[in-house]
């Protein structure tokens, strides 16, 4: 949890129990705006969030008592529960793909999907629909209905099947010929503010060189089949 937010919240809400009273912070969440979370939780509000693209994320996330801080785990650890926003457009759909997590682009090609932190994330997700239309100010913004979503075996082959094939291309050292194109429902786009952030990554050769970093995101028409179901 990047500390994004514009000021530390007034009050410490300590992690759930369980994923049902998980759910049932989420439900008092449920038809409040971001304005009125952050009043609750003395957190100020910014203009927009150009300057704090994680700030609804970490919101939530102090708001729901989330407890993995900057550490490699789930955003509820004992859950073993990893939260995702879901920002919708005007027309309740998906507004952009969701980051997953960073591409290791260091990879030797001994990694599984079963072992891979990309797995790990999406093993049980809980999705928080809110709005993101730019014409709504950041603080009149709704929260819509969670739900906790764990892939079925369909879904996981599918992610299994890209998560190879992307990573086949990372390890033969293709990383700079990838497109956001490739995948059917995980994608790799890259993951920095500008083009002059330069990660260490592996050539065709085998050597290494200076790339731009990368991630993995779920394409919209995934998010968009996840919230029809969910």
């Amino acid at each position: 949890m990047n500390d994004n937010t514009q000021s530390l919240p007034k009050r410490r809400i300590f992690p759930p129990q369980s994923a049902e009273e998980l759910l049932v912070r989420c439900g008092n969440l449920a038809g409040k705006t971001l304005g009125q979370i952050a009043t609750e939780l003395g957190v100020s509000v910014p203009d927009d969030l150009k300057r704090h693209k994680g700030w609804v994320g970490n919101l939530l996330e102090i708001a729901l008592g989330a407890d993995a801080g900057n550490k490699a785990q789930p955003d509820f650890v004992a859950l073993g529960i990893e939260m995702k926003t879901l920002p919708l457009n005007a027309q309740g759909l998906p507004k952009e793909s969701t980051y997953v997590c960073t591409v290791s682009l260091q990879q030797t090609g001994e990694m599984t999907w079963q072992a891979s932190w990309v797995r790990r994330k999406l093993a049980q997700v809980l999705w928080v629909p809110v709005e993101a239309e730019n014409t709504i100010p950041l603080a009149e913004r709704y929260i819509g209905q969670a739900w906790l979503w764990q892939p079925t075996i369909e879904q996981d082959l599918v992610l299994q099947h890209d998560w190879e094939e992307l990573m086949d291309r990372v390890v033969l050292g293709q990383q700079d010929e990838l497109t956001a194109k490739e995948g059917e429902y995980l994608q790799i786009r890259p993951k920095a503010a500008h083009s002059r952030v330069l990660a260490k990554g592996v050539s065709r050769v085998g050597l290494t060189e200076k790339i731009n970093p990368k991630g993995f995101y779920l394409r919209t028409v995934f998010t968009k089949q996840l919230l029809e179901r969910g």
